[in-house]
């Protein structure tokens, strides 16, 4: 049920139940400024903060728009229960002991939902969080001291850490935040709730999300599409990746962490932006903010070093940054200004000698950003004001300004170090439509990312599968039956025979044609345990090869598939968090060598498994590598989409694997199959 969220995020009353907790919410709505009204509700004190206090939640004058509860959790549930009653906007509920400690046996589960359920039709955020803070509109609900300011208009930051919150705010990187809100356990509010609710604000330009579980993945798909209704980006940082990270995570927040690349998967399936750093995160949002996702790739760089220069040109490889080469334009223009000393290129080094030049180094500057680059980079290191006279400074730094007002492009301004820009330049250059970005790997990092969500936002948005919880004991197909049940949903696989006995399955191979292979049934790791023979060339090899193998149920024998052009792992797996997770990779032997695969979430696009491949390592031998064969890249693709066939027929499958699939120059064929899943009564298809 969605609920209005209007009244808690924008209050014009807020009431604040507690001690200590609550009188440094009042501490900071003091400092903010908040205009409104402020209610301190205790029983014992007269005032707080020089502000009188009510008894009980009955005496005060109405039913406020906002409430942060700082009491235990006990009384909690009851403080939410009165404000409910009497027709509250929302609350912040700061207490922990809930959901997240439940597996010390502490009855928090129980409490929760005795909380959501007094709770009723009014919002509530958390518990086990701080609340939230609204720079729009000087709404500080938050019991601790935060570092931004006022904003007219910016990004809002949702997280399900507090404190993480609470650093980004510290930052002074120029980034100007509209919002920053704890999500804490999501009883009842999600984070997917207050992102929409963030995101139909029109003052909020983008979102970033620091995730330690989703939720309801229905609730998240929703929130995205959104997000592309209303053009707004979305950034995020997933935790939980390591095992370690998924134990604190479920001790913070009690969240259902997930696979990293199934949450990766998942996230892109979205069109949500990854990244993996804070830093990264603040300096993508802060190109999302002045410019929303970079159309393309082509990249412009310039700089009075060398050395700046050349190392930028090594730091993009890698990333989809392209330093596209001048136009013959713009480098006529750049000569004419620079003389024949200056090697006009991108990156450009325009020398040192026009550093006072205002003329020259607005017309260089010019003379780039109008050659329709997607972002252009300047890069400039500023010393601090305290130690340094930066007058040397002001004269490129204004014809910078006056360039990028000129042009109309995007310009960003680049500092080397993070500690080169401080939060005054920064500011003023937001100001004036510049991007001010604070280290050189941050930056490239982030502007890789703004080019990659352009392209994320338009993958499929088609909605993923969830499968049902798992509720049945594990039952493992041998490779006969497996190999059946996909080749009944169109995959290839070598003509073969299978039988019980040592005769049977010689008299059966010689319908085949002969060199043949022979896998023993019902035996895990068949090469390890000799149930593997390969090159039989005759029934009586075939018969003594079954004689040698012990501890098997049955025999498969099959013709063998001639040299391919590299060998293929397909696998799919059920991710704690109800998706399917399809995966492709370098198989065989390769394997484990390369770990070179790639994730997608299911049902997957012929257009998603098609740039799956072509982003792995072995992509060059699929196109033929030095002279030889390539694979046939359709027969590839159609193999994947018949094996995910099979899984979107099979909802309580718990997982499959192909290891090898050998893609050939005219076909791609399987050779090895393993299918687990639940023991429901349902037949297979």
């Amino acid at each position: 049920m969605k609920r209005d969220l209007s009244r808690l995020l924008r209050p014009k009353s807020i009431a604040l139940v507690g001690g200590a907790w609550a009188e440094n919410v009042i501490i900071q709505l003091q400092k903010a400024g908040y205009d409104g009204e402020i209610w301190p509700v205790h029983p014992k004190r007269d005032a707080i903060c020089g502000i009188r206090c009510f008894k009980t939640l009955d005496e005060l004058p109405s039913a406020p728009d906002a409430s942060f509860i700082g009491v235990n959790r006990e009384l909690s549930v009851e403080v939410v229960r009165q404000l409910s009653a009497m027709g509250a906007g929302g609350a912040t509920c700061f207490a922990s002991g809930f959901q997240e400690s439940d597996a010390e046996g502490t009855g928090g589960a129980d409490l929760q939902n005795a909380l959501v359920k007094a709770a009723g039709d009014m919002p509530i955020i958390g518990p086990n969080c701080y609340g939230l803070i609204n720079y729009l509109d000087n709404v500080p609900l938050w019991p601790d001291q935060h570092g931004a300011r006022q904003c007219e208009r910016g990004v809002a930051l949702i997280g399900q850490s507090s404190n993480i919150l609470i650093n980004m705010t510290m930052q002074k990187r120029g980034l100007p935040i509209a919002y920053a809100l704890a999500v804490g356990n999501q009883a009842q509010t999600s984070l997917s709730d207050l992102a929409i609710a963030t995101l139909e604000d029109e003052r909020v330009t983008a979102v970033g999300l620091y995730i330690e579980g989703f939720g309801n993945l229905r609730e998240f798909e929703a929130m995205a599409t959104r997000a592309r209704e209303l053009g707004k980006p979305i950034v995020a940082i997933k935790s939980g990746k390591s095992e370690k990270s998924r134990v604190a995570t479920m001790t913070h927040t009690a969240s259902l962490a997930g696979g990293a690349a199934a949450s990766s998967a998942f996230l892109k399936r979205l069109g949500i932006t990854e990244v993996q750093s804070i830093a990264v995160f603040l300096e993508t949002l802060k190109l999302f903010h002045q410019f929303g996702p970079l159309g393309g790739n082509a990249i412009s760089s310039m700089s009075c070093s060398g050395g700046e220069a050349g190392l930028i040109s090594d730091m993009v490889e890698g990333s989809a940054i392209n330093f596209r080469d001048l136009s013959p334009i713009a480098h006529k223009r750049l000569k004419e200004v620079l003389g024949p000393i200056v090697t006009v290129a991108n990156p450009l080094d325009y020398h040192t000698f026009i550093w006072s030049d205002y003329e020259a180094l607005k017309a260089t500057y010019s003379a780039v950003f109008a050659d329709k680059y997607d972002l252009n980079i300047l890069i400039m290191d500023i010393p601090p004001t305290e130690r340094c006279d930066m007058s040397a400074w002001e004269i490129p730094l204004q014809a910078a300004i006056d360039a990028k007002c000129e042009v109309g492009a995007k310009v960003a301004l680049h500092a080397t170090l993070p500690e080169n820009l401080s939060e005054e330049i920064s500011d003023r250059l937001m100001a004036e439509g510049i991007v001010p970005m604070h280290g050189m790997d941050e930056m490239v990092a982030a502007i890789d990312a703004a080019i990659g969500s352009g392209t994320a936002i338009a993958q499929s948005n088609q909605p993923v599968l969830l499968v049902p919880e798992q509720n049945g004991n594990p039952v493992t197909l041998d490779e006969a039956q497996s190999k059946a049940a996909l080749a009944r949903h169109g995959l290839s696989f070598p003509k073969s025979a299978s039988a019980t006995t040592p005769e049977e399955i010689s008299e059966a191979s010689q319908a085949l044609e002969f060199p043949l292979a022979l896998k023993g049934l019902g035996i895990a790791h068949k090469s390890e345990a000799g149930a593997v023979v390969l090159n039989l060339k005759s029934a009586e090899a075939v018969k003594q090869a079954a004689i040698s193998m012990k501890g098997v149920s049955g025999f498969l024998v099959e013709e063998m598939v001639s040299t391919p052009v590299v060998e293929i792992l397909v696998g799919i797996t059920r991710d704690a968090t109800g998706l399917f997770l399809l995966t492709i990779g370098a198989g065989g032997v390769l394997t484990e060598l390369l770990e070179d695969t790639a994730s997608l979430i299911i049902p997957a696009s012929e257009e998603e498994i098609s740039a799956a491949f072509d982003q792995l390592k072995i992509a060059k031998l699929l196109n033929g590598y030095r002279g030889k064969p390539a694979a046939d890249k359709p027969s590839l693709i159609k193999a994947v989409l018949a094996i995910q066939d099979y899984c979107l027929a099979n909802p309580h499958l718990l997982e499959l694997d192909i290891n090898p699939l050998m893609a050939l120059p005219d076909k791609a064929i399987a050779v090895d199959a393993l299918i687990i899943q639940e023991n429901q009564s349902c037949p297979d298809p």
